[in-house]
């Protein structure tokens, strides 16, 4: 088997031999593999108390013990160990235990054991402190007894003493705590302490993911039945399974052993193939075993330009490019240029002109992916412009108002992993939101107020922005349109992606975001008046359709009606899609809606718009109309 030492095993096994204190902090509630030939089999999965016995007693320690504020002294990995640091200290052992409180310097407390141990010459002795970080309420606030019992352990830790072994050998006694975190101790209890090193347990590396699937331990993912079916057919291909156990170790990124450990058993459980074995992370993640990723229905997408294009007019470029990220995802390419398999399936940045678009396309693309635009959850980026915003976000820490409510986006993404996070006007957000985007968009994953981690990998992130239209004049600082309808799109394009490379860059001082970003800025391009006629005919023609479904009123517009409403349209261009929105609403949705009011047409009736009167106010229509029990005659409305 491939030997992978973690690194705060190689940093333990060097410094235990120079130094008297050490402190684990990190993972360490967690199993770990065990790294090294010695007394138990290599590869088995350990507690760290066990980890550290056993590495321990392989180095000559005699005596070993723990101790922890509940128990007091023990150790329960082999028998007689116990006795054996009761009989050094002179204490007594009861129930598998030398009792002893924490607090206090006493002579029979807990450190002043410890110093005994420590001090003595005759066994080298190892005292394991578990739960550290429980010891004492708050390492700000210590009363006497607490800072009388850190200041025997310094001085236990001081005097400990090197002793000789039946080999010849000598061995410092050592005193080890195990926290959480290096200042849940006093901090003048290890900062300038030339005897204290500080040790962190990180989550297990790739190559330890990577170990831990390999070798012996691959048989026990699998039900019996299963892996001697599948296996011979990879003897014969051992390429193809070490691209599935890469790829396994790759989307385990952060596991700890712990969950590594879980995933074997619900491999075993699910009887899940030996090819499908990666399918197990989803279920581990997501609770779901279908990923709509591998759903989509190839053939259909060939066609989703056109589809798109029902939706948004004149924005070829911008359709394609988001199409790409789709493809790319369904052909297995997304983030095979980095060195994380967990980033999210595509990134995309819209940029350009209000109302071309941009937020359609997002419900467009969540539509064609995942069966419903409800799956687009947006976020209005302004709400976050204050420097507390994160904790809205991401949530707040424990002790925080809103702790258990989590934040708005780790509890979407744990409720929907698979859907679109578009997060509109990007710009307004604060600085410090952009930085967690940092984390997102590398490794695909954050963890929240509460601890908990969640995965974005199975989504797209949408940016939407409105930089680059308008710039600050370098002369009086005053903001000028940097971009205007008249110009070509490639000069459109080219203006835009300037002006956001020199906001990331020089205004925000973020330009590791826009390296996130590459080159996946999609910039949307003016409403031409082609694309403004087909948005104003798609716009009246869905009010029509909807008029005649829900209320059987048929309505039809005169040549001489329409060419107002695409006259009126075609002079609102600044304004994009949304603009010509409003000029159907104030000419057309307005004055029928009052016509059918005022002559009580609610259903059944056909209406002709003979005319639309644009430049009186309130707009008036020529209407032709026939229902029961009125007349035909046309009827002028909005005048005095």
């Amino acid at each position: 088997m491939t030997d992978f030492t973690p690194k705060w095993h190689r940093e333990l096994e060097i410094f235990s031999r120079i130094k008297p204190l050490i402190m684990l902090e990190g993972n360490v509630f967690d199993s770990y593999q065990f790294s090294y030939e010695g007394s138990v089999p290599q590869g088995s999965i350990l507690r760290l108390t066990d980890y550290l016995h056993y590495f321990f007693r392989d180095k000559g320690y005699a005596n070993i013990a723990f101790y922890d504020s509940l128990r007091g002294f023990y150790n329960s990995c082999e028998e007689g160990y116990t006795q054996r640091f009761a009989n050094l200290v002179g204490a007594s052992e009861q129930n598998g235990a030398v009792a002893a409180s924490f607090k206090g310097g006493n002579d029979g407390g807990a450190a002043q054991l410890t110093r005994r141990a420590l001090s003595q010459n005759r066994e080298p002795c190892v005292v394991v402190m578990t739960f550290a970080s429980r010891f004492i309420p708050s390492p700000d606030r210590l009363q006497q007894s607490e800072v009388d019992s850190y200041t025997v352990l310094l001085q236990a830790a001081m005097e400990a003493a090197e002793v000789r072994t039946e080999s010849g050998g000598k061995l410092r006694n050592l005193l080890i705590l195990i926290v959480n975190k290096s200042n849940d101790i006093p901090a003048w209890f290890y900062l300038d302490n030339p005897n204290e090193k500080t040790i962190t347990i990180s989550t297990p590396t790739r190559e330890e993911r990577a170990g831990f699937v390999r070798g012996n331990n691959f048989q026990t993912f699998f039900a019996g039945d299963i892996f001697r079916a599948e296996m011979p057919y990879f003897e014969e291909h051992p390429q193809e399974l070490e691209k599935i156990q890469d790829r396994f170790a790759a989307l385990t990124e952060g596991f700890s052993f712990t969950e590594m450990n879980g995933l074997r058993k619900l491999c075993k459980n699910e009887r899940i193939s030996i090819r499908n074995m990666c399918d197990v992370i989803d279920l581990y993640k997501y609770g779901i075993r279908e990923n709509p990723w591998r759903s989509l229905d190839v053939e259909s997408l060939r066609t989703a330009a056109d589809d798109f294009r029902k939706r948004v007019k004149g924005q070829d470029a911008a359709i394609i490019k988001t199409l790409d990220v789709v493809k790319r995802a369904v052909t297995g390419m997304s983030g095979l240029q980095g060195s994380s398999h967990t980033r999210p399936k595509g990134v995309l940045f819209f940029a350009g002109p209000t109302g071309t678009g941009k937020t359609e396309t997002a419900k467009t693309l969540a539509e064609r992916l995942f069966g419903d635009e409800s799956c687009c959850i947006r976020f209005d980026m302004s709400e976050y412009s204050q420097p507390h915003s994160d904790q809205k976000l991401l949530g707040a820490p424990p002790g925080y108002v809103g702790y258990e409510a989590g934040g708005q986006l780790t509890n979407a993404i744990k409720n929907s992993p698979f859907s679109i996070l578009l997060f509109d006007e990007i710009e307004k957000a604060h600085p410090s939101i952009l930085d967690k985007f940092l984390q997102i968009l590398e490794d695909g994953r954050m963890t929240d107020g509460q601890g908990n981690t969640v995965y974005f990998s199975e989504s797209v992130i949408i940016f939407t922005s409105n930089l680059g239209i308008y710039t600050r004049s370098s002369a009086t600082g005053e903001r000028v349109q940097n971009v205007t309808a008249d110009m070509a799109y490639p000069e459109v394009r080219q203006r835009v992606r300037s002006a956001i490379e020199e906001y990331f860059k020089l205004e925000l001082g973020r330009p590791e975001i826009l390296n996130r970003i590459g080159e996946n800025i999609v910039v949307f391009d003016f409403i031409r008046p082609e694309a403004a006629a087909q948005i104003l005919q798609s716009q009246v023609q869905r009010i029509l359709s909807q008029l005649s479904a829900d209320r059987q009123i048929t309505v039809t517009l005169s040549d001489g009606a329409y060419s107002v409403l695409l006259e009126k349209a075609l002079g609102n261009l600044g304004n994009g899609g949304r603009g010509i929105g409003n000029i159907v609403e104030n000419l057309l949705i307005d004055p029928l809606s009052r016509y059918m009011f005022d002559n009580g047409i609610f259903s059944q009736a056909d209406i002709e718009i003979t005319a639309i009167r644009a430049n009186e106010m309130p707009v008036s229509l020529e209407c032709r109309s026939s229902h029961e029990n009125k007349c035909s005659d046309p009827v002028r409305l909005g005048k005095e």
